[in-house]
């Protein structure tokens, strides 16, 4: 099941690549799509806020919780 999550600081595809990355690195199985414009990142295949949260971070991203 798809998770969706509000992430601050992204404005373009730079920002957008990093925090795939970043998820991608914790569950490397996981799909994920961002929504530049939604300030959205849409996680399949991890259903762990804190590992989401924490990836973010460390990308340099602010995470606002889920939609």
């Amino acid at each position: 099941m798809a998770i969706i999550y509000r992430v601050g600081g992204m404005s373009c595809e730079g920002c957008a690549n990093s925090v795939t990355q970043a998820i991608k690195a914790v569950a490397p199985e996981a799909m994920v799509a961002v929504s530049l414009a939604g300030k959205q990142v849409i996680v399949d295949g991890l259903d762990d806020d804190r590992a989401v949260e924490k990836a973010v971070g460390d990308a340099g991203f602010q995470f606002e919780g889920r939609e």
